[in-house]
């Protein structure tokens, strides 16, 4: 019965040239460039539509550019509704990405860079196609109708899709399928926010969690990459526009320090109301999924209606607040309209980042701060909005626990250089008193309350730190490097292994033999019927893989494994002489996974008895 006729069709194979072009993509440092340009470019072009879907999506449902900046002013396409259209906003756009994401990908519910941790530490960097246009989608409406979230995770998210379907499409190992990752958050940082350091360090820092050599490259070249790209349209300008603060008296370095220990304290706070308002909308909600964002959004409008700062992002509240245009009561007012809004469009199942909210509540707290040492130390405290701008990076330090990124993510997002060493001083002790009163951080929170702790992922694989001794199995019947091909290829057959160690005249090991290429071999001209010829034995077909000892690493073993051109790999002794004393393959290392007690291994003595 043919393929077709039971419904079946056979993936058709590549072409030599085909297959050539996709294997040299698939490794080599030329290809980590080729890919880093791709998904770089990709990052790029994501972001200006992510930009325009925002703005676009913005002035449809509020009519207005930005909104939290306009007051109760009324929707101009429905006036007789006055300041009360805000109401409905959030419904309107409920309805619209509600069902979008629980049909097509619940996992861009939420702020999303939690979901790319995950994927990267425990899904091998797989992130499903369709994540990157529901998010978009989904993000954009959230915010359009006044979602009170950040452009930062659902870019993260769209990106680090983009990364990962092209890996998935080409077939790369895993380790280069989470740079991929990583290369598209960076660029998706890069282009939206024209931060390309940012963009490499948040990569780095809290998606990789590692700053190899050879990743932070890859990730350089896209984040660069996208950032160009970003800048031809969107503009070559710093993201906020603030006036040039310095420190004129060094007894304000003891305030900036006091003001990284409350913007931490601020941050924690921000993380801990997340989560219990979340939970409280969970415990709350007896409906569909896909009804819960529009019937919470009658909650989050009623916020919107008497506090309008809290429509959207809110760049420009931030911008205002730091130039000294808000009392202290209104800045505290807006710092704790900040979270329960941002808690609340969360909660009830809305889509966007907490990246730009952190940003917001440290700069109020720390115009506050600032404003209040100014009325008690005039002489000393210095301009109120350099606490504001030190503020935010503390705040995101203190929610994130990421410092590096919190420095450069303020340096590039102000363009301040002038208050780096009072900015260096709050974020450190925003990160130490974040990791004082709370174990975990904004983002990984949300994975351990499902259970998962990034931090001790790899120490509890269960052949963490094993060698190639503990799973390898007893090499196959080896082939004699005089048989004729055919006879090799009925051996090859029946032995269920794709590939089997050949052995020379002298009966001693030399080199394996691939199924592969029997086959190809016996598909060429057959030499016989050339009285000139000699038939073509294993032996020409032989060939020396990498190798791979006993005591190798298991993790370096199926790296070779893995760009191996066969589908088993012998294992010599720790001294490369003699015979093959195992066999390493795929499938040796799942029965590894999955075996109730430890494989066995090959004693001295049978390795001795299998020696020449």
């Amino acid at each position: 019965m043919s393929d077709e006729t039971i419904g079946l069709r056979r993936t058709p194979s590549p072409t030599p040239a085909g297959a050539r072009l996709l294997s040299g993509m698939r490794s080599g440092l030329g290809s980590v460039i080729g890919l880093a340009l791709v998904v770089g470019c990709g990052a790029g072009l994501g972001a200006i539509a992510f930009r325009w879907l925002i703005q676009s999506f913005t002035r449809l449902l509020s009519g207005h550019a930005d909104y939290s900046a306009a007051g109760h002013a009324a929707h101009p396409g429905v006036p007789w509704l006055g300041p009360w259209f805000v109401v409905l906003a959030p419904v309107v756009g409920g309805l619209l990405y509600g069902p979008l994401v629980q049909r097509f990908a619940r996992e861009a519910r939420g702020h999303g860079v939690p979901e790319v941790m995950y994927a990267v530490a425990h899904r091998g960097g797989r992130i499903a196609p369709q994540v990157a246009v529901v998010k978009a989608l989904a993000s954009a409406l959230c915010m359009g109708s006044g979602g009170s979230v950040g452009r930062e995770g659902p870019i993260v998210q769209i990106g680090s899709a983009l990364g990962s379907t092209v890996g998935g499409v080409l077939r790369v190992p895993e380790d280069r399928r989470r740079l991929l990752v990583a290369c598209g958050a960076a660029g998706g940082i890069a282009a939206t926010f024209n931060a390309p350091l940012a963009g490499v360090f948040f990569a780095m820092e809290l998606i990789l969690r590692d700053f190899a050599v050879e990743s932070f490259g890859a990730v350089v070249l896209s984040s660069v990459t996208a950032s160009v790209i970003g800048r031809a349209v969107l503009g070559d300008e710093a993201f906020l526009t603030l006036p040039a603060f310095h420190v004129g008296h060094s007894a304000q370095y003891v305030l900036f320090a006091l003001l990284g220990i409350v913007a931490g304290a601020v941050g924690v706070a921000f993380t801990r109301v997340l989560y219990l308002i979340e939970d409280a909308c969970d415990w709350a909600w007896r409906g569909p999924e896909w009804l819960r964002p529009a019937v919470g959004g009658l909650l989050l409008g009623g916020l919107l209606l008497v506090l309008p700062q809290m429509y959207g992002v809110g760049y420009p509240v931030l911008e205002n607040a730091i130039d000294g245009e808000y009392t202290v009561g209104l800045l505290l007012l807006l710092l704790v309209g900040k979270i329960v809004a941002t808690s609340l469009t969360i909660g009830i199942g809305g889509s966007g980042g907490v990246f730009a909210p952190s940003l917001f509540l440290g700069a109020m707290a720390g115009t506050a701060f600032g404003a209040t040492a100014h009325q008690l130390l005039p002489g000393t405290a210095g301009a109120v909005g350099a606490y504001g701008l030190v503020g935010m990076g503390a705040a995101f330090a203190g929610a994130a626990r990421a410092p590096i990124t919190a420095v450069i993510v303020l340096f590039e997002l102000t363009g301040q250089y002038s208050i780096i060493l009072p900015m260096m001083l709050a974020i450190v002790l925003a990160t130490l008193t974040s990791r004082l009163l709370s174990h975990d951080t904004i983002y990984t929170l949300k994975l351990r309350r499902r259970g998962i702790d990034l931090d001790t992922a790899r120490l509890e694989s269960p052949l963490a730190g094993a060698t190639v001794r503990e799973v390898m199995e007893e090499p196959p019947a080896a082939l004699s490097g005089t048989l004729p091909l055919k006879d090799a290829a009925d051996l090859l057959a029946r032995s269920g292994h794709g590939s089997l160690p050949v052995t020379g005249r002298d009966g001693g090991y030399a080199g394996v033999v691939t199924a592969r290429a029997v086959a190809e071999a016996l598909t060429e001209p057959d030499p016989a019927l050339d009285a000139r010829a000699t038939p073509r034995l294993v032996a020409d077909l032989a060939e020396h893989p990498p190798a791979v000892t006993t005591g190798t690493p298991l993790s370096g073993a199926l790296h070779t494994l893995v760009t191996a051109d066969g589908t088993g790999l012998p294992v010599l002794d720790a001294e490369h002489r003699g015979e093959p004393v195992g066999w390493l393959t795929h499938q040796t290392v799942l029965n590894a996974l999955h075996a109730p007690t430890p494989p066995p291994r090959p004693t001295p003595e049978a390795a001795q008895r299998r020696s020449p």
